[in-house]
This record gives C-alpha cells, sequence and structure tokens, in this order.
C-alpha cells in the first residue's frame, strides 16, 4: 500500500501552521512533511504531530536566506562552518519530532563558478552530514530540482545524484526523486524510478505545467500509482503542490487514490 504525506508548507495554508495538521489527518493522511520547522518551537509541532496521529516524514536542513533567493549552502566552500551548523540544529529538531529522514538542498551554482570546487565541497559536506545523521539512526537525502524553476541550481538530475551517492559512500546518504522536477528536465519517469529504486527513500509529487494536483497536467499519476505498487516502493510520497483552487478541492485524486486501493 501506497503511503501519502501532506507538505504542510504548500498545502492547508488557507489557516496558520500549527492548525494544518489537524486538517491533513482529517483527509486522511497519515504523515506529514514541510520546507522547514525553525520559525516554531519543536515541541509545539511534536504536540499537534502526537494530537493528531501524524508521523514527520521529511523537513529540509537550513538552506540559506531562503527570503533572498537562496536554496541551500552545500556546495559554497565559504559556507562549510555555517553548513555544519546546519546539520547540527536539524538534528535536534529531528529527534524531537521523530523524524528520520532530512533533505539536504545543494545550492544555486553562480555563472562561471567553479563547479569542480563546488562538488568536492558539496560531497565532503554530505559526508558530514551523513555521519551526523547516522549517529542518531537518520536518513540524509538529496534531491535533484528542475533549473527552470531554479536556474543554476546544482543538482539537476537522477543520474548526477546518484553519481553523488556513489562517490559519498554513505550507508544512509539516498534519492529524494521528485516527479515534478525530473518530468521537466527528463522524463522517462517509471523507467528512471525502476533503475534507482535501491537508492531511493522518498518521492514527491506534483503536476506540470503548474506545479499543481495530480490531474491538472501531463502526468499519468493513475500509472505512475500502480506502477508504485507493482514494484513495491515503500517509502513516503510527498505532496509537494500548489493546489489550484484550495487544498480540499485539490484533493479529488487523493481520495479517489484511497477509495480504490487502501493507502497505509
Amino acid at each position: 500500500m501506497l503511503k501519502f504525506a501532506a507538505n504542510l508548507s504548500l498545502l492547508f495554508n488557507e489557516m496558520p501552521f500549527l492548525d494544518r495538521f489537524e486538517a491533513a489527518a482529517a483527509q486522511g493522511f497519515e504523515g506529514a512533511e514541510f520546507l522547514f520547522p525553525y520559525e516554531f518551537n519543536a515541541d509545539d509541532i511534536a504536540a499537534r504531530l502526537k494530537a493528531n496521529g501524524l508521523r514527520q516524514a521529511l523537513f529540509n536542513l537550513p538552506a540559506g536566506n531562503w527570503e533572498a533567493g537562496e536554496r541551500g549552502i552545500a556546495i559554497y566552500p565559504n559556507l562549510v562552518s555555517e553548513f555544519r551548523d546546519s546539520v547540527a540544529r536539524a538534528v535536534k529538531y529531528a529527534k524531537v519530532l521523530g523524524c528520520t529522514q532530512l533533505h539536504c538542498l545543494a545550492g544555486i551554482a553562480p555563472v562561471g563558478a567553479d563547479h569542480r570546487a563546488m562538488r568536492k565541497t558539496y560531497v565532503e559536506n554530505l559526508r558530514f552530514a551523513a555521519r551526523a545523521l547516522a549517529d542518531e539512526g537518520m536518513t540524509l537525502l538529496i534531491e535533484p530540482i528542475n533549473t527552470r524553476d531554479i536556474p543554476g541550481y546544482f543538482l539537476d538530475s537522477t543520474a548526477k545524484a546518484a553519481d553523488i551517492i556513489e562517490t559519498v559512500e554513505a550507508e544512509n546518504l539516498r534519492l529524494q526523486y521528485d516527479v515534478y522536477h525530473m518530468q521537466i528536465m527528463e522524463g522517462d519517469l517509471t523507467p528512471t524510478i525502476d533503475k534507482y529504486l535501491k537508492i531511493i527513500a522518498h518521492i514527491q509529487i506534483a503536476d506540470t505545467p503548474g506545479r499543481h494536483q495530480p490531474g491538472t497536467g501531463e502526468i499519468n499519476y493513475p500509472f505512475i500509482f500502480s506502477h508504485l505498487e507493482r514494484i513495491g516502493y515503500k517509502g513516503w510520497i510527498g505532496c509537494e503542490y500548489r493546489p489550484l483552487a484550495g487544498t480540499y478541492d485539490s484533493l479529488a485524486w487523493f481520495r479517489t487514490q484511497k477509495a480504490k486501493s487502501p493507502i497505509a
């Protein structure tokens, strides 16, 4: 059975953040993910998770100045100390939330940057983070992201992510595969999932164009869900999309999926 986590940074944002946990549980979700928890008290989030029977599936390491357009700091040679501090902060939150997966955003490579130096820094930072998470029984994830939405994003293909994972050589470093991003960058979705299934620990979904809910674009999500069931995918599926016209209306696909196949 497939298990879905509501991304509470994008879904149920008709209400304050801490109220979204109850709304997600009421719609049948058993997991939650979000971009960042750091502006909230970890105990307050943990209480909402417990009260609503939700599991925390995932969140991101601190990623620099998000409002200013930064999308991760792991590739920058001059920010290694800041990166290491960010790992400690994320692990502290994850322990309180009972979260065993953390995603590390790579960062945007400036025009003319030395990609070899950035890759070297990225690998070293991932090794550091993977060791820190391993001590807590946690998994570190990296995710290829499309360069249409985030021009210059350093990690932009599944093959590049797999190469980084192989280079780092950490047993707890895995792939976060976002169907939306990879439809834009490379297509060939289910064969790619099959090829890299052994290293995929988390999947995220949205349709394209628009990054709205399944059924609003070109991706055949009923086929993808059936395929994931056939191949025995056991990880979370994070619903990281922007509702086209309100969260409740955007969940018609989810209610259909629940009716067709019981969701874990």
